[in-house]
């Protein structure tokens, strides 16, 4: 059976990267809950899925910080709002979270602006303090190292200080960009990496540094991409459309082949993200009811059940747990 992950807690009943979210993942049983990290302007590692923070947070409601609207270009996107970046620590624990998606997930909403966004060191105690694993996400890497933050080093610097850089064993670290990875290893750390893969596109670090020479993400699950990795980290997590490898149709025929080859060169294969609404599912598996709706989740999801996968990264904590940690037929 895969370990289930709590992918920001779970989002699909509370607002994500919040608190309670996290409570509610440990109480429902999952194996390990996933934080994305990004820094503060004092260089304190916050948990927010992007560094910009009008969508999840009351931000743009606090007279006090109208001044530090701006627009930057974050990994080729301009992106106009607040950035983690340009607060402090403590300046960021003064703001409350909100749903990101509240057209589709409008329960979840209800909870806004009451409860204060955490930093990484608050996610690691709650998961010692619940017995669960850590999957940790490192965002925006190339773009902070322009502005002179070297997430690798504030990344390892904090799991020293929480007594977490040696547990093999409950914690794993991921990224979209291959070149932090590669300073964690150097860095001596010794806790699995686990490369995160897009179903299309290239890694931007890989952009920036090689230009139109980059090589995309598709060639990373190939025969040699796979070897490659299988040098450099522990694990890959594709994107689950990648797994479900659909047809024009929008019906999965995966288990796509990689994974057995990925596992067979002592990679772990993990996916990103299970989650039941009709607006994330194939479009073979939606239902009636609109985008928030739930579709045919459970066939989609069968067919990632079927690829014997490593880890699965869930929203609905409790669907996820329920489905994948018991096999039948």
């Amino acid at each position: 059976m895969p370990v289930v992950i709590g992918h920001r807690g779970a989002p699909g009943y509370l607002p994500e990267h919040s608190r309670s979210s996290y409570l509610r993942a440990i109480a429902e049983g999952v194996d390990a809950i996933e934080p994305d990290v990004v820094p503060s302007k004092d260089g304190v590692l916050v948990v927010r899925h992007e560094n910009e923070i009008s969508g999840t947070t009351d931000v743009s409601a606090r007279p006090e910080y109208a001044g530090r609207r701006t627009s930057k270009l974050v990994d080729g996107e301009r992106l106009t709002g607040w950035f983690t970046e340009d607060f402090t620590a403590d300046e960021l624990r003064t703001l409350r979270c909100r749903e990101r998606i509240p057209t589709l997930r409008p329960d979840s909403a209800t909870h806004d602006d009451t409860e204060p966004l955490l930093m990484l060191r608050d996610v690691l105690d709650l998961a010692r303090e619940g017995g669960v694993g850590v999957v940790l996400e490192i965002k925006h890497a190339a773009f902070f190292a322009r502005r002179g933050f070297d997430m690798a080093e504030l990344v390892d610097t904090e799991l020293r200080a929480a007594g977490w850089r040696d547990a093999e064993d409950a914690l794993v670290i991921e990224s979209f960009e291959p070149l932090v990875l590669a300073r964690l290893r150097a860095r001596g750390i010794r806790i699995p990496l686990v490369q995160l893969i897009e179903s299309e596109g290239v890694p931007w670090d890989l952009r920036e540094r090689d230009g139109a020479d980059a090589a995309p993400y598709a060639a990373m699950l190939t025969a040699r991409g796979l070897d490659t990795l299988a040098g450099e980290v522990q694990g890959i997590s594709p994107d689950k459309r990648s797994v479900l490898a659909p047809d024009v149709r929008g019906v999965a025929r995966g288990p796509a082949r990689f994974v057995r080859e990925a596992q067979e060169r002592g990679l772990r294969v993990y996916t990103w993200t299970c989650r039941p609404e009709n607006a994330f599912v194939l479009p073979a598996y939606r239902g009636p009811g609109g985008d928030g709706a739930f579709g045919d989740w459970r066939s989609e999801w069968a067919v990632l059940r079927d690829a014997e996968l490593d880890g699965v990264f869930v929203d609905h904590p409790d669907l996820g747990v329920g489905f994948f940690g018991r096999r039948t037929g």
